[in-house]
């Protein structure tokens, strides 16, 4: 499984609604309201890297009110 940190700056207004649209994807395993440059911050869990991608594309990023986002991928260390 692939790992991915999503780092999404919001327009004003709209935090309370784009919270709510990501809480509903499957793909999103937390969900952070954050202070500062960015509004929150997601962990997104897919089959590989290029799902994470599509995800972010397809799902995150046609969310209105987002501005923004950063992607941070990892991995897991056992």
């Amino acid at each position: 499984m692939a790992i991915g940190f999503v780092l999404i700056h919001i327009s004003p207004a709209h935090e309370y609604e784009v919270f709510n649209k990501l809480s509903k994807l499957k793909e999103v395993i937390e969900l952070h309201p954050l202070f500062g440059e960015y509004d929150l911050i997601a962990k997104i869990e897919a089959i590989d890297y290029e799902s994470i991608g599509q995800i972010i594309i397809h799902k995150i990023k046609t969310i209105e009110g987002i501005i923004d986002t950063k992607t941070l991928t990892g991995i897991r260390l056992h």
